[in-house]
């Protein structure tokens, strides 16, 4: 298999099994960007700014200025690098989800799930750092 989709640990240390499952809880709430159990998805962390159509046109990102560009004149701020290159089942979420809208004009809806999807990608890195240090050596089974 070459994606690299989650793994499921499993452990017979019952703390251990509630930690990581209060945590996969997390990640599950996340990835469907379920407001209601996750309301840091609604957090201002990525203004679109610029005048223009809102059409994306060229998805590009600018790694000093942590941006994302849809076209000429407007763009996503402060995205980090590894939030734009995170990759889920071998895809480069941040990207693909706006390549796969080139040509069409991004409704207030869209330019909000996509600001959901990445604060959802940069949660999901730190929630992968949390479960890793749950785990630590602790050797499953």
């Amino acid at each position: 298999m070459k994606t690299d989709f989650p793994r499921l640990p499993l452990t017979s240390d019952v703390q251990l099994f509630r930690d990581l499952a209060k945590l996969g809880e997390q990640l599950v709430a996340r990835h469907l960007l379920d407001v209601a159990a996750a309301a840091v998805l609604d957090e201002a962390r990525h203004r679109f700014e610029g005048a223009g159509s809102g059409v994306v046109e060229k998805v590009e990102y600018f790694e000093t200025a942590r941006l994302v560009k849809i076209n000429a004149t407007q763009s996503f701020e402060n995205v980090p690098r590894a939030v734009w290159e995170f990759r889920i089942g071998g895809y480069q979420v941040a990207e693909k989800w706006l390549k796969d809208r080139k040509g069409r004009a991004l409704s207030y809806d869209d330019i909000t799930h996509y600001a959901r999807i990445l604060i959802a990608l940069a949660e999901t890195m730190r929630l992968m750092e949390e479960i890793d240090a749950c785990i630590g050596e602790v050797p499953l089974g």
